[in-house]
């Protein structure tokens, strides 16, 4: 067992949107953290039949329960007619709400109810650092950080009924996916762009499909939380520098199996970039968790001088690379953005094992960088 990090007592403040992908733990954390509250899980489905014939009947249930008290609906995009509800006990009846879903897209999509900004939406990541009192950073590496994940030695099996459950039950009722297949095929070669920037053209080409439909599928990945993006740093001062975004799977274990990296190695170049990948992971969830304003970003420019990630308005400058020994021609991209931004502060991470500043790059490895990042040391 895990004691998540996410202070959602303190967030919480009449009402709250509470999403992250499949199997991140947001049930566990809401029964742990909620016992004997109200609660209604819309994944069972007699309580999903129920409310789906007669949403009122939440009213009626409700009605006489005093002010303050406090409803948790899990996976309520299974059925948002019942937002018009929870929205007139919020108002009428003073009743406090946790609606927690693994996809905010069909919301959107039925212009659901979105209670009129009384409910605060919240971002729930799969495990992170200081949640995991035995952790193995090979094992964060190839397996990812979703919790029935990372406790196994070998995650294959688990991340292919990941993959296939994710497949059926959230794409297959988007409606919009005629072919479950070629969006399983989009899925492997969006995997190949994991960390990498985005070609819609290129991406289109290997899948058979139109870049109309490509785009169409990485925003399903976006509204069902699989995918995120991380914009291009945009301040152009003496370089000229790519615009165009990079594209993460949302845990660096599902990217590693729809790769195929079932083994991965210290000292290759797959082992390299689900590294970069888990970093990035903890950065995004940090900044989540932290509320913190700063965008994520990176730097390339058209020379090949690189950044994997600047923080805010070129506050920080971090490079990641799962080298053991930390040599000048890694150095070649930080220097270069110095260069532009003279006051950023230079942090290069890997897994050489002495931390220390060398001009003014700081050499950290990565088990420190953890550490400080989630220590607040960093941003």
């Amino acid at each position: 067992m895990y004691k998540r990090i996410f202070d959602i007592e303190s967030k919480l403040d009449e009402g709250m949107f509470l999403f992250g992908a499949r199997q991140t733990g947001k049930s566990t954390l809401l029964k742990e953290r909620f016992k004997g509250k109200i609660y209604y899980d819309l994944l069972d489905p007699d309580v999903r039949k129920g409310f789906k014939r007669n949403p009122n009947s939440l009213k009626e249930a409700l009605w006489d329960k005093p002010a303050g008290t406090l409803v948790i609906i899990d996976e309520i995009q299974k059925v948002p007619e019942l937002l018009d509800i929870v929205h007139t006990m919020m108002t009428e009846k003073g009743l406090w709400f946790i609606l927690s879903g693994s996809s905010a897209r069909k919301l959107k999509k039925n212009g659901a109810n979105t209670l009129g900004g009384r409910a605060i939406p919240e971002t729930f990541y799969p495990l992170v650092w200081p949640e995991v009192t035995d952790f193995q950073l090979d094992r964060a590496v190839q397996n990812g950080m979703i919790p029935r994940h990372y406790m196994v030695t070998d995650a294959t099996k688990r991340l292919k009924g990941y993959v296939e459950v994710y497949l059926n039950e959230e794409i297959r009722e988007e409606g919009e996916v005629r072919e479950l297949d070629a969006f399983e095929r989009f899925m492997e070669v969006a995997a190949i762009s994991d960390g990498e920037m985005l070609n819609y053209s290129n991406i289109a080409s290997d899948c058979g499909v139109s870049v109309k439909t490509v785009q169409s599928y990485f925003k399903i990945l976006y509204d069902t939380l699989i995918g995120y993006e991380i914009p291009a740093y945009r301040e152009m001062v003496k370089r000229k520098i790519i615009q165009a975004p990079r594209f993460y799977y949302f845990d660096v274990g599902l990217a590693n199996y729809l790769m195929g990296r079932y083994s991965l190695k210290r000292g290759t170049d797959d082992y390299g970039h689900a590294f970069e990948h888990y970093v990035m992971q903890e950065i995004i969830a940090y900044k989540g968790y932290n509320d913190k304003k700063d965008i994520i970003s990176y730097w390339r420019t058209y020379d090949k001088k690189e950044v994997d990630v600047v923080i805010g308005d070129a506050k920080v400058a971090i490079e990641v690379k799962s080298s053991e020994q930390v040599r000048t021609k890694h150095k070649v991209g930080l220097k270069a953005f110095k260069e532009e931004h003279p006051d950023c502060r230079l942090i290069f991470v890997s897994l050489d094992p002495i931390t220390r500043k060398v001009d003014d790059i700081e050499l950290i490895t990565v088990l420190d960088f953890l550490r400080m990042l989630w220590n607040g040391e960093i941003f």
